[in-house]
């Protein structure tokens, strides 16, 4: 409790609530096409694991590069516009799915083109929108925002693929590719209404295009203990678990004969966890610590993977993989928010969107990496051993978390002052009162 209420239910401004809003509609958006281009590889184009792990792999290596140059771009430009602007490519690039496809126009490459141009808009925005956040709120409400962040995006995929899978049942395989590109343009119209007065970045005489802006997110990201842990172990775990899902729509749809409203229960029930962890996530680090909740729980989040290598036909199949993605979500949704508000606690201001974007290229590469490694095992071998090795593999990425007394996690915060912050803080309190 701080000042009589719980951090949980207290209001963090008009802003961030039109911030909240149009996360939570593109979130929906994308839970309802959750996997929608692997499912239309392998239901429109008859795709196989390689092909499948390929459009899951290459396209977002490809937007990941793409994205490498748009850091520095991200960093010296105001952050809401810059969201807008990758909202919008996103709207436009998802459109042109239903268009190909009504025509008997779509095939592979576009898929792998649509892939990597919506991976290096996720990845922009996704600084863009870490950066705006930590000027939008007060560093100790951070844990708090992005705790509420998280626990939409669960919800949404806990919504989205049954609605999804049903969706595609009655109204054809690109129904949710429709309901996904809406979203990106009823987000930016969210972020357009904000109308706040977004200070330009301060000029620091350095250029946006000079070679080492390209590598300053990375620099500060190894030169500091907790965050070179923690990214390398994030990059991997994120890599495996993210390598499962084309190999299980493989497994689960063509060899296991699960219809796609089955597929999307499989993935979309678990979700219900991260709502539990997400929500959690303030109380443990309040009674156990950062470290932990980095320690224990990132261990958590590694050891249930394997049990997917052991799916089966039917009912016993289903609560298999269910069982096991709950118990991932849980740990993930619990881990996550207190990760992303101490790599912002972390990162001075003026570093921010490129940190965040070294952050995601480099994860991005690891699930594309591993994903397509995946794919080429299981074309040798089969989706169940690819999903076995995946499962040991990751049994050994806790070696890489923070170790007590050797890794330092609580460095103070960079002494760049959030004034902005506690402007933006104070106006909005003053307009919102109600609690969200």
């Amino acid at each position: 409790m701080v000042g009589g209420r719980s951090l949980g239910r207290r209001s963090l401004g008009r802003r961030f609530g039109w911030l909240w809003a149009a996360y939570a509609v593109s979130a929906y958006g994308s839970g309802l096409g959750f996997g929608a281009l692997p499912l239309i590889a392998v239901l429109v184009l008859g795709a196989g694991p390689a092909e499948v792990s390929a459009l899951s792999a290459v396209g977002p290596a490809v937007g990941a590069l793409i994205a490498v140059p748009l850091a520095p771009w991200v960093e010296f430009r105001r952050k809401r516009p810059v969201m807008i602007v990758t909202d919008l490519t996103r709207f436009t690039v998802m459109a042109t799915v239903p268009v190909a496809y009504a025509f008997g126009w779509l095939g592979f490459v576009q898929l792998l083109v649509i892939s990597a141009l919506v991976a290096a808009a996720k990845i922009a925005f996704n600084a863009a929108s870490g950066a705006y956040l930590k000027a939008l709120v007060r560093p100790d409400d951070l844990l708090v925002a992005n705790a509420r962040l998280e626990s939409t995006n669960w919800s949404s995929i806990a919504v989205g693929p049954p609605l999804g899978g049903a969706a595609i049942g009655l109204f054809g395989p690109v129904t949710t590719v429709v309901a996904d590109a809406l979203s990106y343009l009823l987000s930016a119209l969210g972020l357009a209404a904000i109308h706040d007065r977004e200070e330009a970045p301060r000029p620091t005489g350095e250029s946006p295009v000079r070679a080492g802006a390209l590598l300053d997110g990375w620099r500060h990201i190894m030169g500091h203990p907790g965050l070179r842990a923690l990214y390398l172990n994030q990059m991997l775990v994120a890599g495996l678990i993210m390598a499962t899902e084309p190999l299980l729509a493989v497994l689960l749809l063509r060899r296991l004969g699960f219809p796609p409203w089955q597929y999307g229960l499989a993935f979309a029930a678990p979700c219900v966890g991260g709502l539990i962890g997400s929500r959690l996530a303030r109380r443990v680090v309040a009674r156990y610590g950062r470290q932990a909740v980095f320690r224990t729980v990132g261990t958590l989040r590694a050891i249930w993977l394997i049990g997917l290598a052991f799916v089966r036909p039917g009912v016993v199949g289903l609560v298999t993989v269910i069982a096991v993605e709950l118990a991932i979500i849980i740990n993930m949704s619990l881990y996550t928010p207190v990760l992303a508000t101490y790599r912002l606690e972390q990162t001075p201001g003026h570093l921010v969107a490129r940190t965040l974007s070294a952050w995601s290229i480099g994860q991005q590469a690891a699930i594309a990496i591993l994903t397509a490694l995946g794919g080429l095992l299981a074309d040798v071998t089969s989706p169940r051993t690819a999903l076995t090795v995946a499962g040991l593999l990751i049994l050994a990425t806790p070696l890489l978390l923070p170790r007590p007394g050797r890794t330092p996690l609580h460095e103070p915060e960079p002494p760049e002052n959030t004034l902005s912050a506690r402007r933006t803080h104070g106006e909005d309190a003053d307009q919102g009162s109600s609690r969200q």
